[in-house]
This record gives C-alpha cells, structure tokens and sequence, in this order.
C-alpha cells in the first residue's frame, strides 16, 4: 500500500527555516509530500544543509532565499519569487529577540523586532491570502509565542509584537474563514505559540546555568524552567512540526484563529 501523503502536491514557505523550528516544520511538511520554499540569513552551506535535509525528507523540490524581513521591500521580492507559482501554505516563524529593562531598550532594536516578528508577517499575509482564497484551500501558520499571550519583563517589544500577531492571525482568520469549503480544505490562519524550546538559543542558558549549579544538563534545565512552565520539560522542534502538519490538513478546516500553547502549562497558570 503507498504511503499516505495528505499534503502531496502542495507547496509551502517556511520563513526562519535554515535550523530550529522552522527547519523542523519544513523536515515535517516535506515527508508530507510538500515542495518547500526554505527562508533564511544563511552561508551558503546552511542554506546547501537545510536544502538538503528537506530533500532527503522527501520533498519533491526545495529552493532556498535569503531576503532580510527588515526591509519591507525585500520582503516584497522574496514573495513577489515565490508567488510565481501557486503557494498553499505560509509558516511565519522567522523572529528576533533583545532582552533589556523598556526604559534601556535602543529604539533601533524596537524597529527590528517590530518589522520583523509583525510587519513582515503582515506583508507575507496580506500577499499571500487572496491566492488562497481564490483556491478555495490555503493555511496560515504563524509561530508566535507565550510570550503573545503573557508578557515577561526585558521584552517589551517581543512581546508587543508577539501579542499583535496573535490579534492580527485572528483578524485575517475571521476575514477569509468563509473562503472554500470542507472538501477543499478552506483558508485557516492559526498561531502556535511555544515556551521553552529545545534549540541552539537557549543552550547557552542551560550550559550556563548548569555550571551554575554544578548540575547535569536535566537538572539545569528543571531549573531554569521551574519558575515559568510547570512541566519542567522543554518542548522540542519535531513536536511543532507535528502540529503544523495536522492543521495543514483538510480535516482541520475549522481549526482557525486559534493560538496554540505549547508551554507546559505556562499559560494555565
């Protein structure tokens, strides 16, 4: 018997996509069956790797850009390339991240953060959206973060932009939920929305923090974690990949403006 592939066929791009979670989810679209645009300010040879991963994943084709989110006019041109050909599904997971007291945030860290982590997003959306409307199936997918749901001090404008971002998925969930039908699939926008994350990031925070305590790796994570997510467990990569392959099937076409927590119990608290 085949393989059941419910996403052959389709086509998605992954922004932030060249490692972590974005390389994850494009690993996990591509054993679906999906072609996949890869995004990311990568060398050449993490753009060759991450092309390659999503290849041996089984995508029928992948292609890699590197435009910079900071310039709405780059993030025009990475679109304007890859709406050349019809595109399905849009996994927003590019993101920055400065941490310092609001009062000592540099004003151009605001901006970045801002244009980045929301107004490209905007721009990705608002480009994307009709095409799929038009199709009668499309998935928006934007990877926001607890921190779009509960703030934390030294993020001002992480948080700012990860709580409009949950607001704005809403908005556009609400605009182009009666775009298609059941049989089609429909045009969903969701937000996951993730604690703490097995990914490069934070490793130096657990190296740190174990050396700290003179602990092992398990220790130091229970206790960098114990304050926030309940859990006391990271979440890793693959897990994120999983969920967004679910949405993107038919079956969950009224799975929209929903964000997702996948934070340990963080937000239940």
């Amino acid at each position: 018997m085949p393989e059941n592939k419910p996403l052959q066929g389709r086509r998605a791009l992954v922004t932030g996509s060249v490692q972590g979670i974005g390389l994850a989810i494009a690993e996990g679209l591509a054993r679906q069956g999906c072609a996949l645009v890869l995004h990311g300010l990568a060398t050449p040879e993490q753009a060759e790797a991450a092309r390659a991963a999503v290849l041996e994943a089984g995508a029928p084709s992948a292609e890699v850009l590197t435009h910079n989110l900071r310039d709405p006019a780059q993030v025009q041109a990475m679109m304007d390339e890859t709406l050349c050909q019809p595109l399905d599904i849009l996994v927003n997971n590019a993101g920055i991240q400065h941490t310092a007291a609001l009062a000592d945030m540099p004003r151009a860290k605001w901006d970045d953060i801002i244009a980045i982590n929301l107004s490209a997003v905007f721009d990705t959306m608002r480009l994307a959206l009709p095409a799929m409307a038009e199709r009668g199936y499309g998935r928006v997918i934007n990877i926001a973060s607890v921190h779009g749901l509960v703030a934390s001090v030294h993020k001002a404008p992480y948080v700012a932009a990860k709580f409009g971002l949950v607001g704005m998925s809403r908005v556009a969930a609400l605009e182009y939920a009666q775009a298609g039908d059941r049989a089609r699939g429909g045009v969903t926008v969701n937000c996951i929305c993730p604690g703490w994350t097995e990914t490069a990031i934070i490793e130096p925070q657990i190296q740190a923090r174990a050396a700290h305590l003179g602990s092992s790796r398990d220790e130091a994570i229970r206790d960098l974690l114990k304050e926030k997510q309940p859990s006391q467990r990271t979440s890793l990569p693959i897990e994120f990949a999983r969920i967004v392959t679910w949405l993107c099937e038919p079956i969950a076409h009224n799975m929209t403006g929903v964000a997702i927590p996948v934070d340990g119990g963080w937000t239940a608290q």
